[in-house]
């Protein structure tokens, strides 16, 4: 287990130095592109080259609202730009400011990746699948790794995965664990080695 990514969007702030974070022992981040029906992050572009020139493992999430699951699919894959080397994740959680997506549209999202790209993309989420799924296995959702959001001690895994993948411990409220040229972030424990990470992230 490594703890060596973490996740950052426009909330961040515009002063992210990402070769301060290599140094801190960061080897990958995950970047918010996309949300909903149309809402792009707006320093997605220039902290993809600000990362990828520091020699970091750059990847991209959607934040799912309730809405068509294709139209979010291409939405986000627009946003990503190159999907080369570029690590995707459907962010599926609840969305407090409006509808929320459902398993049926998770389903088509994800599988709108898969057959655009090639690769299943990563899954997030915390109590939301496991309120929704309870302790049934989803096969459609089975294909993709499970990053797994959950604070605390203990990592719960809903019964579709063997196992997590990624595991957002913290969001940086507890004021622990800050990164350099980052600060208090969300930070993701990797369930392997960074060679496997690298394997994961480059589909190889």
């Amino acid at each position: 287990m490594i703890n060596a990514v973490i996740d950052v969007s426009h909330h961040n702030g515009t002063s992210l130095d990402f070769n301060k974070a290599k140094a801190d022992g960061i080897v990958g981040v995950i970047h918010k592109a996309s949300q909903g029906m149309g809402n792009l992050d707006a320093l997605y572009k220039t902290n993809r080259k600000k990362a990828t020139a520091a020699g970091m493992l750059w990847g991209a999430y959607h934040f799912a609202t309730g809405g068509d699951g294709a139209k979010q699919a291409d939405i986000f894959l627009n946003a990503v730009g190159d999907p080369a080397g570029v690590l995707m994740v459907l962010d599926f959680e609840p969305n407090t400011a409006g509808p929320t997506m459902d398993l049926n549209e998770a389903h088509t999202f994800v599988t709108h990746i898969f057959q655009a790209t090639g690769r299943w993309p990563g899954f997030y989420s915390g109590h939301l699948i496991k309120d929704l799924l309870k302790g049934q296995k989803d096969p459609i959702l089975a294909n993709c790794w499970l990053w797994l959001a959950q604070y605390g001690a203990t990592a719960v895994v809903q019964p579709t995965w063997p196992t997590w993948t990624m595991w957002q411990y913290t969001d940086g409220s507890d004021g622990k664990e800050p990164v350099k040229g980052i600060g208090h972030c969300d930070r993701d424990r990797f369930n392997g080695d960074e060679d496997h990470l690298r394997t994961l992230w480059l589909g190889h």
